[in-house]
């Protein structure tokens, strides 16, 4: 009598686990708060914020560990929905968007909502357009679904090579931003703690690959999720008494406009396709915090909008997350998940950026510079110039013109700017680090999977023996962290241009064409490679020439150029080209349809008996 597995279920202690996970992670702050407040060294507290939660970390990566390909490269496909939300919710921008987003707003102000429309949108299209139908179908990666989608090796492989650059560059994003704030936090040298990153990166990810990212991912999300909410909430109820600063920093936007016009703050008018973002040096406020449209133009405005929408709902460390779901229904409520809490995480950081702003104008007008300005001008991360300029009336312009800070600092700023404990600069950094970290475990999972199953082995109908699949991706593994950092260490560049570009290319290259292999079933293998390559050029060019200002748009807006020139390159040569097979016509109709057997296990499973007799026949 045969017997069939029965289905995994999810484990119903995943709440009591990470419930332990944030009251472990809560008692690490308020130890060292303790210890801080009994004079222990600032140094000593600091390391403490950063070795403590690695530890907790690298103790979730590897008790996850695993020998079954299915659970490494899919969690087993039973990861519930409300954590699945908030692994995709931090990994889109990761840390980087988390800090660099946060000083951009306090910079330009709501000019900078371009970036977090874009992100929202993303969700909202993937969660419509493409994550159920990429459930269904159950592939491990982008280049895996296209390939059999269409039922071309070829284009797997050239899917492969084409994604490797974004994913690359989001990775040495995350990694660089988290060695920014590794710095800061501990004073060590950059290639310590680009070493100590990697470590943890590695221990995180190597024993159970899709599954120790899974949930050493919602424990990262969690600590950075309390590290953005805890200190921004303290200061809310020091100015508003309500503990909620989404929703009550609203008020102090008057204040802050008449402060912003004592101060002598212009209003500045951008045009067309201007897209004037805050680099990762030091720089001034310039503009009111209320005006549109004085960094980002108009059309800069809607452009950015739509490369971000774009590139996230086609991002290769996102997507193919949603095959760790039990079903095409939590894969779609994973959506709505990641949705809310991209939303309250950016309307978090734009509270941050409100409050920060208004911190800094007060103490102007109590006439002089604040002391936390000049703390962090002494270490670097902020200009202070104070000569005078003109008339004495012009004394206060001239202090508001003569300091710049960090971008990327402004998020740790605002504790010191409210006089807080010590412990809460350090909790905001550990959290922007443990952001980066789910950020880059997305980013270096999605590039070794793809090196692995597509680039290695993408030409082969059956994939290889698990054993022979899974030592394969660990070494990629190892193989993608050790290269990101080296890569991260030694290329020169700004982490929040890395991650549009990364952004530009994805949408470019990849949306149009994976959204018409789902809902145009004329669409043909010839198309999808059109798409591909001629988004990808396109995109590519375009970053270069705005990169080098040989055109007057900004490199982050190659999507503009690229993501029109994939769409009519897949269309018309899908029309010049044959119809395809009605195999593939019927593999669509079955994407489709959001019940019955994931298509990618239902053909591993036909190909594996295939296998098995034809070398009974030959026995």
């Amino acid at each position: 009598m045969a017997f069939t597995q029965a289905k995994r279920t999810v484990n119903p202690r995943l709440g009591m686990f990470f419930a332990i996970f944030a009251s472990a992670y809560a008692c690490v702050v308020l130890l060292a708060l303790m210890a801080e407040e009994m004079g222990s060294p600032r140094e000593t507290t600091r390391w403490a914020m950063l070795v403590a939660p690695f530890g907790l970390y690298i103790v979730i990566g590897i008790s996850a560990g695993t020998r079954d390909s299915l659970e490494f490269f899919a969690a087993g496909r039973r990861v519930p929905a409300v954590y699945s939300g908030f692994a995709l919710a931090f990994s889109a921008f990761g840390g980087t968007g988390l800090a660099a987003l946060t000083g951009t707003l306090f910079l330009i102000g709501f000019d900078a909502l371009c970036l977090v429309i874009g992100g929202l949108a993303g969700f909202v299209v993937m969660g419509i357009l493409l994550a159920p139908f990429f459930r269904k179908f159950g592939a491990y990666t982008i280049p895996t679904y296209l390939g059999r989608r269409f039922d071309s090796p070829a284009l797997r492989t050239i899917s492969a090579a084409i994604i490797v650059l974004p994913l690359a560059l989001m990775l040495m994003a995350e990694l660089k931003m988290a060695v920014f704030m590794g710095v800061f936090l501990t004073g060590a040298p950059a290639v310590q703690i680009a070493a100590i990153v990697a470590l943890v990166l590695i221990a995180t990810l190597v024993p159970g690959g899709m599954r120790s990212l899974t949930w050493s991912g919602v424990a990262q999300t969690i600590a950075a999720f309390l590290a953005i909410l805890v200190p921004v909430a303290v200061v809310a109820v020091m100015w508003t008494n309500l503990p909620l600063p989404q929703l009550s920093h609203g008020p102090l936007m008057r204040v802050l406009g008449r402060q912003e016009a004592l101060q002598g703050l212009p209003i500045v008018i951008a045009q067309g396709l201007t897209f004037d973002v805050p680099n990762e040096g030091i720089q001034s406020i310039g503009k009111r915090f209320a005006t549109t449209f004085s960094a980002v133009g108009p059309g800069g405005f809607v452009a950015a909008t739509l490369t971000v929408m774009m590139g996230v709902a086609c991002a290769p460390w996102l997507l193919p997350r949603i095959a760790t779901a039990p079903g095409v229904y939590h894969a779609r409520k994973s959506i709505g998940w990641a949705t809310l809490v991209f939303g309250v995480v950016m309307l978090t950081a734009a509270s941050v950026a409100v409050f920060a702003r208004a911190l800094l104008l007060e103490g102007l007008a109590a006439g002089g510079i604040p002391d936390w300005v000049k703390t962090l001008a002494q270490i670097g991360y902020a200009e202070v110039d104070t000569r005078p300029v003109g008339a004495a009336a012009d004394a206060a312009r001239s202090l508001l013109g003569g300091i710049g800070l960090s971008r990327d600092i402004v998020l740790l700023a605002l504790p010191m700017a409210a006089q807080l404990a010590d412990v809460f600069v350090a909790l905001a950094a550990a959290g922007v680090i443990a952001a980066c970290l789910a950020g880059a475990s997305a980013a270096g999972a999605a590039l070794s999977a793809t090196l692995s199953e597509d680039a290695m082995d993408g030409r082969r109908a059956e994939p290889p023996a698990d054993a022979v699949r899974l030592f394969g991706a660990r070494f990629w593994l190892v193989a993608t962290v050790v290269g990101g950092s080296a890569l991260a260490a030694l290329i020169p560049g700004d982490p929040l241009d890395m991650l549009l570009w990364s952004l530009a290319l994805t949408g470019s290259s990849l949306f149009s064409v994976l959204v018409l292999s789902i809902w145009w079933k004329r669409t043909n293998a010839f198309g999808a490679v059109a798409g591909l390559c001629a988004g990808f050029g396109v995109a590519l060019l375009a970053i270069a020439a705005g990169h080098y200002e040989w055109v007057p748009v900004d490199a982050a807006l190659a999507g503009v150029f690229g993501i029109p020139a994939s769409l009519i390159a897949t269309v018309a040569a899908t029309l010049s080209t044959p119809k395809p097979g009605r195999h593939v016509m019927e593999l669509v109709r079955d994407i489709r349809v959001p019940g019955g057997e994931i298509l990618y296990d239902r053909e591993m499973r036909l190909l594996r008996l295939k296998t098995r007799q034809r070398t009974q026949e030959l026995m």
